[in-house]
């Protein structure tokens, strides 16, 4: 069986190939996206394909950052956004956008936002009770580490995957979190909360294209690469 998906999956490869040579991308591409990033790309990722790929198929597929990885090493995803992907030797990783952690925390009128906040020393991070992703989670992971070098053990409070389902909580009063501005600007209640950057250290969530680098990309999924690199690039944090 393992056989025969490969030798088709090279009949179909070779099909959009031959489209491909005649200056018209063809076939299907699967491209894996992050929710947070999905939010915000999905709509145009689909208008920019459907423009410059008229007659090929892009199907989009949302999950947690090691769960994209995972598809890309098996096959299931052509291309995949990531946040701070592990390296391995099957992947190829390219960083395209780096965003510092920010406490995010609930606000009455007049004190939300962004500009102008004082930044939260990372050793004092421990007096607010945190709610957080679940540690297959890449944010997760990346704070439970620079906590750990910094020497200190975080409050968590409550362990929630849905980041939409964490600014709810915030909202509500049960504790703060830890995004990105990203992260942030994907949800409807934005304008609810007040965020400060993280600092000494400031932890530094990236952005990472993925794609395997044991399996030949199809001609589509190479012609889709630089078009998610470009819609990325232009996401205003």
């Amino acid at each position: 069986f393992d056989h025969s998906v490969a030798i088709l999956r090279l009949v179909a490869h070779a099909r959009e190939d031959l489209g491909a040579s005649r200056d018209e991308a063809r076939g299907r591409v699967t491209v894996g996206l992050p929710p947070s990033i999905g939010r915000q790309l999905t709509l145009a990722l689909v208008d920019r394909f459907r423009q410059q790929f008229p007659v090929a198929r892009l199907a989009i597929v949302e999950g947690l950052s090691t769960h994209i990885v995972e598809w890309i090493t098996t096959g299931r995803v052509d291309v995949g956004l990531a946040y701070n992907p592990e390296v391995q030797s099957g992947l190829e990783i390219t960083p395209l956008l780096g965003e510092p952690l920010e406490l995010v925390s609930f606000a009455p009128k007049g004190k939300r936002g962004r500009a102008g906040q004082t930044p939260i020393d990372m050793r004092d991070l421990p007096r607010y009770p945190l709610i957080v992703p679940q540690r297959a989670h890449a944010m997760r992971r990346l704070l439970e580490n620079q906590a750990a070098l910094a020497g200190i053990k975080l409050d968590i409070a409550w362990e929630v995957s849905s980041i939409p389902s964490i600014i709810d909580l915030v909202c509500a009063g049960h504790g703060h979190a830890v995004l990105t501005a990203t992260g942030v600007a994907a949800s409807t209640r934005a304008g609810e909360l007040i965020a400060r950057k993280l600092v000494n250290p400031t932890p530094l969530s990236v952005l990472c294209l993925v794609n395997s680098s044991h399996k030949r990309p199809t001609a589509l999924a190479r012609q889709t690469i630089p078009l998610l690199t470009a819609l990325v690039r232009e996401l205003r944090v």
